[in-house]
């Protein structure tokens, strides 16, 4: 009795990689395509469909199609699969990236989107809701990254084809300002430690300095991660908000240990810091011995009032990670060193603190100026210095070989 074809038929197996064809692909010798064979449910019954393809991808990109147009949870809704599927990414991220995505979902991706069935967004859709989204460009690409997400895992749930938010642009962090306008200059920094008060917010000001860390690195840094001996800090960890505002302890942001230079600005606050301590305890604790964090820090030197008197009223604690790095680069650090420091996770984000390329324009204009000058004088364009003297003195050597008479023949 006639059947379906075994796994080892002709038309299971691709005659042009020899290997076996996926369920619900064959292979057509008749008409040397690949043909899709699919069922489908109906009010009226069961329905079969076929199609052919000249390629296997094609066969295979219909097919796949078509099973998840197949599938009953397609015409859930974006906050229903939210609703499902959360608790799942919460846990596999930081509690801030949770967080920042939680922000991202409730004010940008939900209000746009969350009432659209998952297997009717595109490209296009997701595209226009980010132009309505409020904020910048780090909170829309939150927002961009929280819905990918969403849709990555329907997508491995075969729930719908394709993620269509993995195909809109994401939003440049190059599109704002430069991280090295603003940075401060050495002037400025002394300025501003000499206007917070002496004592602990100094010195934790004082490491956000002349370290490069992030405000979660230097609050998590212990007595015992100093080495005074070798002049170098020892970062193995940081804090950082949690689900609800506690501080959380965790890896560094690049899950990277490193080293950070104990540089000889910040070493007398070091010092006066761990006097005293045990190797266990905190390096810079707050008046009560709690934890310091960029809050606190700002509410007890009166953040607003001091960046106005400094002449950067937009300073944020974070320019000063971004200073660090724009002056070790101006002091001629490479870009490697720099970015073991930072403990950036690329070269490229790195780069951006570099002013390398300032200034190319008119370098580039000189050099062009010179030549085209050179292009207007008579004669052969112009050859520097020392090859020019080399060729001078080639000219004469043979004018002269030239005028001297030729010696009488031998006898």
């Amino acid at each position: 009795m006639a059947g379906r074809p075994g796994k080892n038929a002709p038309g299971r197996i691709d005659p042009r990689t020899g290997r076996r064809l996926p369920e619900g692909v064959r292979w057509r010798q008749d008409r040397q395509r690949y043909q899709i064979r699919f069922v489908s449910q109906s009010v009226d019954g069961a329905s079969e469909r076929t199609a052919t393809f000249e390629t296997l991808s094609e066969a295979k990109r219909e097919l796949a199609g078509l099973v998840a147009g197949r599938n009953p949870n397609g015409s859930m809704t974006l906050e229903q699969w939210h609703g499902k599927y959360w608790p799942a990414i919460e846990s596999s991220v930081r509690p801030a990236t949770a967080r920042c995505y939680d922000v991202g979902w409730r004010l940008r991706v939900k209000p746009s989107l969350g009432k659209r069935r998952l297997d009717e967004i595109t490209s296009p859709m997701v595209e226009s809701a980010m132009v309505e989204w409020p904020g910048g460009a780090s909170a829309k690409n939150d927002a961009l990254a929280i819905l990918s997400r969403l849709l990555d895992a329907a997508r491995r749930g075969r729930i719908i084809d394709y993620n269509p938010a993995r195909e809109v642009r994401r939003p440049s962090m190059r599109e704002s300002i430069s991280p090295t306008s603003r940075a401060l200059t050495v002037a400025q920094v002394k300025l501003l430690l000499e206007l917070v008060p002496e004592g602990v917010y100094r010195s934790f000001a004082a490491a956000l300095c002349f370290t490069g860390m992030r405000t979660g690195e230097v609050t998590a840094l212990r007595v015992s991660d100093v080495d005074f001996s070798r002049g170098v800090i020892h970062v193995s960890r940081s804090l950082s908000p949690g689900a609800h505002g506690e501080l959380v302890e965790q890896s560094p942001k690049s899950h990277k240990e490193r080293e950070v230079p104990l540089t000889q600005a910040l070493r007398p606050y070091a010092k006066d810091a761990a006097r005293g301590k045990q190797p266990d305890d905190l390096l810079f604790a707050g008046p009560d011995g709690g934890r310091l964090t960029n809050h606190n820090l700002r509410r007890a030197v009166n953040w607003d009032k001091l960046r106005v008197t400094i002449g950067r009223p937009d300073l944020r604690i974070h320019d000063l990670r971004h200073t660090f790095a724009t002056i070790l680069f101006d002091a001629g650090a490479s870009a490697p060193d720099v970015q073991a420091t930072l403990g950036h996770s690329s070269l490229q984000v790195t780069e951006r603190y570099s002013r390398a390329r300032e200034g190319v324009a008119q370098r580039a204009g000189s050099v062009l100026d010179t030549a085209f000058g050179d292009a207007k004088k008579p004669g052969r364009a112009r050859i520097n210095g020392t090859k020019m003297a080399q060729l001078n003195r080639s000219e004469e050597s043979n004018a002269a070989r030239s005028r001297k008479k030729p010696d009488p023949p031998r006898l």
